[in-house]
């Protein structure tokens, strides 16, 4: 899996913490990767929190551990093939965060609806409601358990008389 975080056009953001629904977010965003010409960023913030008295396993990276979540996302999603110019990327920073911090640059972000908790916090309803809220990009959240549409999308319509192409931009 390639690992950038600079692009040179268009790229919808999506959030992965390895959910179901952050599997879905992927699928969605090739597909609408296709219609608006983007590349895709899959990004898995991790976050630890400091809690006294704490016991930490000494042996556990929580890079590593994102890294994982994100590969096995991908391979989920893709069955192993992620699309042309697709990236991932792992960030230390709570969730809704960094997700927001990557929408700026973005020209669509995309989460699920809920996710998992019990890593680090990671994408909880409550980062997908804040990314909705504060992001500075267009925001989908996935719902249900529905796979993508998997045809090419066209993002122009016809008029009434269906002569001119009407171009949504």
């Amino acid at each position: 899996m390639q690992e950038k975080t600079i692009h040179d056009g268009p790229r919808i953001v999506v959030g992965v913490d390895g959910s179901p629904q952050s599997v879905l977010a992927l699928q969605w965003a090739q597909t609408l990767a296709q219609a608006l010409d983007a590349t895709i960023t899959a990004v898995t913030a991790w976050h630890m929190e400091t809690v006294f008295g704490s016991y930490i396993v000494p042996d556990w990276d929580p890079d590593e551990g994102a890294r994982q979540i994100l590969k096995d996302a991908v391979q989920e999603a893709f069955g192993g093939n992620p699309p042309e110019g697709f990236s991932g990327v792992c960030v230390r920073g709570t969730p809704a965060k960094v997700l927001m911090e990557h929408s700026k640059s973005a020209r669509m972000l995309i989460v699920g609806s809920r996710g998992h908790g019990g890593f680090a916090g990671m994408l909880l309803g409550s980062v997908s409601s804040a990314c909705a809220e504060h992001a500075s990009c267009p925001v989908l959240v996935v719902h249900g358990e529905r796979d993508a549409v998997r045809v090419p999308v066209s993002v122009g319509a016809t008029h009434g008389d269906g002569d001119a192409p009407v171009r949504d931009s």
